[in-house]
Formats: C-alpha cells, structure tokens, sequence
C-alpha cells in the first residue's frame, strides 16, 4: 500500500509523521527501521503517528517510535511538530489541542508566531518512576562508570573512565527518564564516546536519555543530547526541559532559560516544585510524500 506522510523537523530533531485517522495503518519495529534509514528509507531520529482520541475529552492521540522501531513515551519537539501537522493538514482547526500520550496527556498552543507552546507537565524526581535504581530522591548523584565497562569497549572509553569513576547527574522524568551532567564545554566534551555508556547504564532499567549541558549564565544554557534508540540528536525537546529543571533545582539557572542546541534555541520556563514545565520553540515542514509500505 501506499503510505502518505509528511517530514518535518524541530530544530533539526526530525520526524516522518502519519495521519492515522484518515488512513489505516500498522507499524511493527522492522518497519519503522526501514522507514527510517537514511539511506534507503525516508530517515528520521522519531516517527510520530496520529490517532483518534481514546478519551472522547481529547482531540488526538499521540505515539512516538524511535528509528530502531521501539516505542517511546514522548518526544517535546515532536509534540509541537504534531500541532502544526494536525492545523495544516485539516485534522483540527483550534490553536489549543489537547492528546494523550503513554507518559500522560499534553496541551498544545500555536500562537500567533507560528511557534509551539507545549505543556509538559510537572517534571518527575522520584527515581523509581524514572525508574532510576537509586534509594531516594536528590537533586545531584554521584554515578559510578567502572562497573559499566564492559570488555569490547573501546580503549579510548575505558581510559576516559578511568580518570572519571564517577560522574555527578541530575536525573528527572519528562515522561520519559533523562540524566543531565553539567560539563565545561560541550563543543569539545566526547558525547560520542560517552554516551551509549551512559545510556545503557544498569542504574537505568529503560535505559536513559543523556544531556551534557554548559552553563553560560543563569539564562541560558548550552545542551547536547544522547537519545535512547537514536544517538545524538539535532535537538531534544524533552532534553532541555529536563536539562532546564535540573539546573533549577540544583540552583544554577533562574526560571526563564533559553537553552541551545545544535539545531537551535528552546525557551523553557518552570516555577518551581509542583508546576508544569513550558516549553516554546518552533515546528517546520520539510515535504510531502508517500511511500510503498
């Protein structure tokens, strides 16, 4: 069957997305690989889906799949990607659009800008909703690496390990877990090679979403992400809501904070303990297409 969707991109963090309400469609993990290699598919870092609400108080519901065809519980700049798909496309005509998600339900604003508002929710530190295997809830860990070597690692990782047993995080969920370590440049820091270890550490069951962030000011911030089932990506929506409160909550960051990633620049704003996380930044389209599924 032919297959029509549509590319789009929040600050380089790009996204096939689908309309499954006006088409029927089924997608198992070798599919959604094959979609999304680079080179013979269409190539995304998430597929985004869009299905009918399951509460009839919503208007969608929203699914995410990474491009090794595993489900995630959310993506932000995909979320606001989704808002703008749904307006262009016909699926819905109100600028406030409320979905759910398997991390919970989100509200979406489209304002007069043309950028996205997303209602993240309120950030989560209990590790064991994370889950993080950590005993109780602070706002930094130190994390042991030793024991995370394993024998086919590369020398270069294991050297970097040696001198840097442990490594001092932030760990939050935004519906889906993420560690922030504060690092002095993130140009020259080795994401690389650092983090797939770090996000198949043990402490993580689920595996974790890995943010490096410079501090610049307590305003801003400079971010790069290591997604879970993607590697580094242009840009991480719930990754700098994260990398945001983190650095709010151990007292280097005000409420308001612009935080650049290699894509572009997010405005996150938090108040506190017990209030939603905002997170506002910009959606485009790329193209239109279909493809033989």
């Amino acid at each position: 069957m032919l297959l029509k969707f549509t590319k789009m991109h929040g600050l380089g963090n790009d996204f096939m997305v689908v309309d499954g309400v006006r088409q029927k469609v089924f997608f198992n993990p070798d599919l959604i690989k094959r979609l999304g290699d680079r080179h013979f598919g269409v190539g995304f870092d998430q597929l985004l889906l869009v299905e009918p609400p399951y509460n009839p108080d919503l208007d969608f519901h929203y699914r995410i799949f990474n491009r090794d065809g595993s489900e995630v519980q959310m993506c932000g700049n995909g979320a606001r990607c989704f808002a703008r798909f749904v307006l262009d496309h016909g699926l819905c005509n109100k600028n406030e659009i409320k979905v759910s998600t398997m991390a919970g339900q989100l509200v979406l604003k489209v304002e007069s800008d043309g950028e996205v508002v997303v209602n993240m929710g309120v950030p989560e530190f209990t590790p064991a909703k994370l889950p993080f295997t950590m005993e109780s809830s602070a706002t930094c860990y130190d994390l042991p690496l030793t024991q995370e070597l394993k024998d086919s690692d590369s020398e270069a990782l294991k050297q970097w390990v040696a001198e840097h047993p442990t490594l001092k995080i932030g760990a939050v969920s935004m519906g889906n877990p993420h560690m922030t370590t504060v690092v002095p440049d993130v140009a020259t820091f080795p994401v690389e090679l650092v983090g797939p270890m770090l996000e198949r550490h043990s402490f993580f069951p689920e595996r974790v979403n890995v943010g490096f962030m410079q501090v610049l000011s307590r305003h801003e911030v400079k971010l790069r992400v290591y997604e879970r089932g993607c590697g580094e990506t242009m840009a991480c929506g719930t990754g700098a809501c994260a990398a945001a409160v983190i650095g709010m909550s151990q007292g280097l960051l005000d409420h308001k904070v612009k935080v650049e990633l290699p894509g572009g620049k997010l405005r996150i704003t938090w108040e506190g303990e017990s209030n939603p996380v905002l997170m506002k930044g910009p959606a485009t389209t790329v193209f239109e297409g279909t493809i033989e599924i």
